[in-house]
């Protein structure tokens, strides 16, 4: 399969400001997904509910328990967010409504009174974690690290274990969000970290604007020579620009 490109418990919380949308978001509470999501402030002003996973949240909108959803898609450091473009392939029907672009500042968190030297192992989302991966080897050569749902459960995690000096990458407002520390920011291995976010729902197509994005998946009848060039040709053949171009497996043998 090609893709191009141009250009426990699910529900966690839910936060009551308007009754005429429903919106779905990855948390739990603290999570950059939230803090994108509330850049927005249309959407702000909606009835938010935080779910424990990507999918979670997909799920809710194809049920029609929220009206949309919000997820990460894309990093700049670490590429697509495949559990979520795969999810949008493969199991789901949904739209991309709107996207959003966040700068992410990955910091070090943990308990009052713990400092970097006291930390005894690491907690956080994996893709979290690999955009941290030599300030992780640098710092803390010898220290497990541990994999969370998100980076905000990974604060909640550490806000909770007592008998543990542990520490979780997570945004500087989860720090405040479950009464914690920072204590190391702007751990990320290189500079200008940002994701992508987007904004999905079912049967609707948002108006164009001028500056649209289209995805589009294709899926290949034959593995022979030049397939992939026939299709690429098209493109070029109406000077139409690509900005990515992703393989993913097709879940089959």
């Amino acid at each position: 399969m090609i893709m191009i490109r141009n250009s426990t418990q699910r529900s966690l919380r839910v936060v009551t400001k308007n009754q005429t949308k429903r919106i779905g978001y990855f948390g739990p509470v603290g999570t950059f997904t939230e803090q994108a999501l509330l850049t927005q402030s249309d959407l702000a002003s909606c009835d938010l509910s935080a779910y424990r996973t990507v999918p979670d949240v997909l799920d809710a909108v194809e049920s029609g328990e929220v009206d949309q959803g919000f997820v990460p898609i894309e990093n700049s450091i670490e590429g697509t967010v495949n559990f979520t473009q795969d999810a949008l392939v493969f199991d789901h029907n949904l739209l991309i409504q709107r996207e959003i672009v966040l700068d992410i500042e990955h910091c070090l968190v943990a308990r009052k009174g713990v400092a970097l030297s006291d930390v005894a192992g690491v907690m956080s989302i994996p893709v979290a974690t690999a955009q941290c991966h030599n300030y992780l080897r640098k710092q803390f050569p010898k220290l497990d690290v541990r994999a969370t749902n998100s980076t905000a459960e990974a604060a909640q995690l550490v806000a909770a274990n007592t008998s543990e000096n542990l520490a979780a990458i997570a945004p500087r407002n989860a720090a405040k969000v479950y009464g914690l520390e920072v204590i190391a920011t702007d751990i990320a291995d290189h500079q200008g970290n940002q994701t992508r976010f987007v904004l999905v729902g079912k049967n609707t197509v948002p108006q164009a604007t001028g500056h649209d994005k289209t995805a589009i998946v294709v899926f290949q009848r034959a593995d022979e020579p030049g397939s992939l060039i026939s299709i690429l040709q098209e493109f070029a053949a109406r000077r139409i620009n690509l900005s990515v171009l992703l393989s993913r497996p097709t879940k089959r043998g």
